[in-house]
This record gives C-alpha cells, structure tokens and sequence, in this order.
C-alpha cells in the first residue's frame, strides 16, 4: 500500500506540469508523421513480398524504438536527481519507507505514464487494420517487445539519475548509455566476428529487433529482464550507498 500511495504522488507530480502533456503530444506526432510518411513509401515502392510485415518491422525499430531512446532520458532525469536537487529526497527518506519501496515507485510511475505514449500509438495498426485487414498477432510480440525496452531504458535512466543531483547530466548520460546499448552492432566491420557475435548479446537493438519482426524468443525477454534487474539492482546499491557516504 505504500509504494501504491507513492506511486500515486508521482504520477500527479507527472501531471501536475507540462511536461507530460508536451513530450507526449510531440512523441505522438512525430511517431504520427512518420507512420504517415514511411507507409506511404513502403506503399509507393514496394520494398519486398510482404510490404506491410516490413514496413511494421521497420517503424517498431527505428522509428518508436528509437523515439523512445531520445524521450525517455527526459522523464528519468528527475526521478532522484530532482529531488536530490531540491533537496526532497531527504524528506522522502524520512518517511517509513525502504529503498526499495521508493525505487520501485518511482520506476513503476514512470513506466505508466510511457505505457500512454505506447498506448497512442496503436492507433496507426488500426488505420491500417481498418482500410486493409491483417493478422494482428505479431503486434502482441512487437508491444511486448516495446514495453521490455521500454522498462530497460527506464531502468537504465533511473540509476543513471541515482548518480547525480544534475538533471541535464543524468539526461545526457542516460542517452549516451542507451544509444551506446542499441548501436553496439551497427558497424560489424569494425570488429571480429566473435567480437561480433559476443556484442549481439549485448546489444538492445538486436534483441528487440525479433520482437519487431512479430517473434517471442525466450532469450529475448530473458535479456531485457536481466537488463532491468541488473540497473534496479544497481540503482538499489546506489540509494543506499548514502548511509556510508554521508550523501543525501
């Protein structure tokens, strides 16, 4: 019940600025036009047998993945670093909460409010769905896949604002984190094809990739879920580190 009641004060923190109303409306529209723009390629051109199969796979990944990348370090900044900034993090800590209560509050909070920026975009498969009709399966596999990255990236970004009572450089740092995370693999010349293969499992763009082609792996979601438990965990460490460091 208290993490429910934390979670609470969160979310009408999230809702009680602009900033919520403004990224989500910006998320929307760019995701918006291009949905508009790459279907409309894919359509004209005809990239392949199964144009629509392509085109999802390409709009999942580089298109709401990778909005994701850029969006999400400005929600996670402010989760510790603000407060630890404003100084409310030691009034928090006064309460009788433990670490992990807070954490989890804080992380399940902004988890939600991303689940809305998803929540809009299945909007585009049912314009889709509505003019021509289609297996609507595989979007079980890419909205899962979405929802783990999702979470990992916010897990990333929380522990990265556990770190620092700066909002712009838990941001930076969150996005240079996540982007170094998703392009690990894209320049396969550059490294051996061992280095290769040990870097695939590595790499968030490569695991989320078979979520966007409408595929459930196992290993997949077994590495996003270690992903988040490993920067949790971490984040964990670090909240508590404040007792023998004298820090707030």
């Amino acid at each position: 019940m208290k993490t429910v009641a934390l979670i609470r004060k969160e979310l009408a923190s999230y809702f009680a600025g602009p900033l919520v109303y403004v990224v989500v409306g910006a998320f929307l529209l760019a995701t918006g036009y291009r949905f508009y723009t790459t279907l409309n390629s894919y359509v004209t051109f005809g990239f392949g047998i199964n144009i629509l199969e392509n085109f999802w796979q390409d709009f999942f990944v580089n298109h709401i993945g990778f909005y994701l990348l850029i969006v999400v370090p400005l929600f996670t900044m402010r989760l510790i670093a603000e407060e630890r900034r404003l100084g409310t993090i030691e009034l928090l800590y006064t309460y009788p909460l433990r670490d992990t209560e807070i954490m989890l509050a804080k992380f399940a909070a902004c988890l939600l409010i991303f689940l809305l920026f998803l929540a809009g975009t299945a909007l585009y498969p049912a314009i889709v769905y509505a003019i021509q009709p289609f297996d609507p399966s595989p979007f079980l596999a890419r909205y899962l896949g979405a929802v783990l990255f999702l979470a990992s990236c916010i897990a990333c970004g929380l522990f990265v604002s556990s770190l620092t009572d700066s909002q712009v450089v838990a941001s930076s740092c969150t996005f240079v984190v996540l982007l170094l995370f998703w392009i690990l693999t894209w320049n396969e010349a550059a490294v051996s094809s061992t280095f290769l293969t040990v870097l695939s499992q590595l790499s968030t763009f490569d695991h989320f990739f078979s979520f966007a082609r409408g595929v459930i792996d196992l290993k997949d979601v077994t590495y996003f879920v270690l992903f988040i438990g490993l920067f949790l965990f971490l984040t964990l460490r670090s909240m508590e580190s404040r007792r023998w460091r004298g820090r707030r």
